[in-house]
């Protein structure tokens, strides 16, 4: 299938992108960078330089890759952690999924593509009742994760009205390569190769709808993106 990956340099993107190529996919890798798009192209992946808040120029690279599938894999966090560094970047990535979200969708709407896949969160769940499943509400109230948790919600909303055939992975917080911690420090957790996976399996498998994507770790339960998906937490890209 030809897949239009917005954030295919990302945490998650350099993971998947390899997985999706192996699996036998055309990948559309959208990026701000025309350095990075040099890299990217490097690794098989025809690049294509794109700012996700400019309407008109997203649209036009989307038209372009004519995809099957649109995957949103785009966040605008720090590559290390650094605690001088989140606040902002908690707002900026929020805009992402509520601004940059609607443009990516309707970009995906004009390129009439079918599938559309989200990367969304399995933290905001409200506290109590656990291990949480899809149907718990999120906590939209309070709390040090609201504006994060907010703006996942908007994003949820946008990508499920669509029109496409729209396939939210919650996923729990990463850890692995190119992420903040190289253990599950925190939950619910998620190996940043298991994450990859279960995009790649999204692309063919499992019917339009919101997937847990976690550790079974007793905070959420990812039971069914096992069962229609085929996700499996121990996944790890073989070196």
């Amino acid at each position: 299938m030809r897949i239009f990956l917005a954030g295919a340099s990302g945490a998650i993107g350099r993971r998947l992108t390899p997985l999706l190529i192996a699996d036998g996919h055309k990948v559309i890798g959208a990026t701000r960078s025309a350095e990075t798009a040099a890299h990217l192209r490097s690794g098989g992946v025809e690049a294509v330089v794109a700012d996700v808040y400019d309407a008109q120029a997203l649209r036009e690279a989307v038209i372009r890759a004519a995809p099957d599938v649109v995957m949103h894999q785009l966040t605008d966090l720090p590559h290390e952690l650094d605690e001088t560094q989140l606040a902002a970047a908690y707002i900026r990535n929020a805009r992402i999924r509520t601004e940059g979200t609607r443009k990516l969708v309707a970009a995906a709407q004009a390129a009439a593509a079918r599938r559309f896949i989200v990367q969304s969160i399995a933290f905001g769940y409200a506290p109590g009742n656990e291990p949480h499943d899809e149907s718990a509400p999120f906590n939209l109230a309070d709390g040090p994760r609201l504006a994060t948790v907010r703006a996942a919600a908007e994003m949820e909303r946008q990508v499920l009205t669509s029109g496409m055939e729209a396939i939210v992975l919650r996923y729990g917080l990463f850890y692995g390569p190119g992420t903040w911690s190289e253990g599950p420090a925190r939950k619910p957790s998620l190996h940043i190769d298991a994450a990859a996976q279960a995009a790649l399996l999204a692309v063919t498998r499992g019917a339009p709808g919101i997937y847990n994507v976690a550790d079974d770790d007793g905070t959420v339960t990812s039971a069914k993106a096992r069962r229609e998906l085929g996700f499996d937490a121990g996944f790890r890209i073989k070196a």
